[in-house]
């Protein structure tokens, strides 16, 4: 059994959804962001950044003491490891998924989360920095539609973690100012990935948090997918 210490945003989204692709058995422990429950004493020790997702494998594979594993990346990676799937075989192509990995974390990520911020929940409106992140982040789609041309995953012939770290960062693109018609090659893989059936678990009832009312982000995702 593996414990994932658990907010719906796009980073404990993809560690949802990996778990349910690689069908291990897990207990979701919601943290309330809202009400402060990341800067507990309990959850720093497991955390020390203070931030989720965090996972505690009550199960590893050496049998040794629970493991715990916070950040997102490293929990992707850590779980491929520990299953050996969702990561392609071959070395060279191993070390591309590691890359593209490592570009949502550092690049991604980051960047749809400030366009979002700036764009949706910053108390007074900041239009450079508005422009700037959605700027950025239409490049950034443009780096990963590129990718996506001829290819129907990110990394290797089959989906590994790298389409998983990927996909929840892309489901809130509306918000995020982007029009996925611009990236044909990126709609494309939106909506294969977002016809999974691991993908509608994961996404069941998963409220838009970019959204003050409306329908659940995977209605969403449905009505974009059946749109294409």
């Amino acid at each position: 059994m593996i414990e994932l210490h658990f907010s719906p945003t796009p980073n404990g989204l993809k560690v949802q959804l990996c778990l349910e692709e690689l069908a291990l058995p897990y207990r979701l422990l919601p943290i309330s962001l809202s009400r402060g429950e990341q800067f507990s004493p309990a959850f720093t020790a497991m955390s020390p950044n203070q931030k989720i997702p965090v996972i505690v494998d009550q199960s590893p594979a050496a049998g040794t003491e629970p493991v715990t594993v916070f950040e997102s990346g490293a929990i992707l990676l850590y779980l491929a490891r520990k299953t050996g799937r969702l990561m392609p075989v071959d070395p060279l192509a191993a070390l591309e998924a590691e890359q593209w990995l490592f570009w949502q974390m550092s690049a991604l990520g980051p960047m749809a989360g400030q366009a979002g911020y700036f764009r949706v929940y910053a108390p007074e409106p900041v239009p450079f920095a508005v422009a700037r992140y959605t700027r950025e982040l239409t490049r950034l789609y443009g780096v990963l539609d590129k990718r996506l041309a001829g290819r129907e995953f990110i990394a290797g012939e089959a989906i590994s973690i790298t389409d998983i770290a990927c996909f929840p960062w892309i489901v809130p693109h509306a918000a995020h100012g982007q029009d996925l018609a611009s990236f044909p090659n990126l709609a494309r893989w939106f909506a294969a990935i977002g016809a999974r059936p691991t993908t509608r678990r994961t996404y069941d009832g998963v409220m838009d948090v970019y959204a003050t009312s409306g329908p659940p982000v995977a209605s969403q995702r449905r009505l974009h997918a059946t749109a294409l």
